[in-house]
C-alpha cells in the first residue's frame, strides 16, 4: 500500500502544468465565460465554514438564472428550500466560494472562484424572478478567478449520454431513504408513501 503524498512530491508525480492550462485563468469574466454562464441552468457551489469544513450544494433554474452584473460580479438567486442554509451559513463565516457551471449536452464547464456575500437587495434580485416571484435573498459573488475546464471528466463518465442513464428503480423514494437514515430502521412503505406524496406536492407547488 502506497504512502501519503507530501506537498513536494505531488508536482514530481504529476509533471509540469501545460501552457494552456497554466495560462487560462482569468481575473474577470470575458465574452466566452459570460456566454456560457448566460446559458447555464445548473451549477454547484463549494463553500467552507470558518474551520474549513467543506460543503457542495447544487443550484438550478431556467438557463441564465445567474445574473451577470459586470465583468467581476454575479448574483445567484436563492429559491425556497429546506432552510438548512448550509451555503449561506458558510458564507457568513468564510466568504471564499467556488462555482462550477454546467450546460446539459456540453462537456466543457466553467469554474469561478471568488468572494461571496448574502444580499436582500430587491432591485438587484427582481430581474431573477420566476413566475412573478422574486427571491428574498441572493448570493453576490466578486469574481477573482474564472476559467474553462476541459471535457475529460464528462467524456470519461459519459454524463450526458442517454445510453448510460440509470433507472432509479435501485433506490426507493427520497422520503423512505431519509426516514430510515434518521430512524436507523426500516420504515413501512405506506408511511413513507404519505411523506413522499408531500415531497412531490412540494416540488409541484413550491419551487418558487
Amino acid at each position: 500500500m502506497s504512502g501519503i503524498i507530501e506537498g513536494g512530491e505531488l508536482r514530481a508525480r504529476l509533471g509540469e502544468v501545460g501552457e494552456l492550462a497554466a495560462g487560462k485563468s482569468l481575473k474577470r469574466l470575458d465574452k466566452y465565460t459570460k456566454a456560457y454562464i448566460a446559458r447555464s441552468p445548473f451549477l454547484c457551489i463549494g463553500t467552507a465554514d470558518a474551520s474549513g469544513n467543506a460543503d457542495v450544494s447544487p443550484r438550478g433554474d431556467p438557463p441564465g438564472f445567474v445574473r451577470i452584473i459586470d465583468d467581476e460580479t454575479l448574483i445567484i438567486p436563492d429559491r425556497p428550500g429546506n432552510n438548512r442554509a448550509d451555503t449561506m451559513l458558510n458564507i457568513l463565516a468564510n466568504p471564499k466560494i467556488g462555482l462550477l457551471f454546467m450546460i446539459p449536452g456540453i462537456d466543457d464547464t466553467v469554474r469561478v472562484n471568488g468572494k461571496a456575500e448574502i444580499i436582500d437587495d430587491s432591485a438587484a434580485l427582481a430581474p431573477t424572478a420566476v413566475n412573478g416571484k422574486a427571491p428574498k435573498l441572493g448570493i453576490k459573488i466578486k469574481v477573482e478567478e474564472v476559467f474553462f475546464h476541459c471535457a475529460k471528466a464528462f467524456r470519461r463518465s459519459k454524463l450526458w449520454d442517454p445510453s448510460t442513464h440509470e433507472n432509479r428503480g435501485f433506490l426507493p423514494g427520497l422520503a423512505r431513504i431519509v426516514m430510515e437514515q434518521i430512524r436507523a430502521c426500516e420504515v413501512a412503505v405506506a408511511e413513507a408513501n404519505v411523506v413522499e406524496a408531500s415531497i412531490q406536492e412540494d416540488y409541484e407547488k413550491k419551487l418558487y
